[in-house]
């Protein structure tokens, strides 16, 4: 007999699984990371840019955004998939005697 079309019996104490916790796939979270560093390097070449036709105090600062920013835009399109759940698993090590 198929299963087809069944609703299957739950018991009174067991939870149903909730997906809405589930990760975003690969594919959507690295065009997003893609999208943000995107971003980030254009605000970089309009900083570069604007260093030129800015008066002198503004142009430093705008000078220091455009060496500062690869290294934000980096760090934020490097974040994300981490789990510190699994994270946690892995760093747990075995009690272990030393001789």
């Amino acid at each position: 007999m198929s299963t087809f079309g069944r609703k299957s019996k739950r018991s009174a104490g067991e939870v149903p699984i909730v997906i809405t916790h589930a990760q975003d796939p690969l594919s959507q979270e690295q065009k997003g990371r893609q999208m943000r560093y995107f971003i980030s390097m254009m605000v970089r070449t309009a900083c570069f840019i604007a260093t030129i036709f800015l008066p002198s105090p503004y142009r430093w600062i705008a000078l220091v955004g455009a060496l500062i920013l690869p290294y934000v835009a980096v760090v934020i399109a490097n974040a994300g998939r981490e789990n510190s759940s699994d994270m946690n698993a892995q760093m747990i090590a075995p009690n272990r005697e030393l001789n």
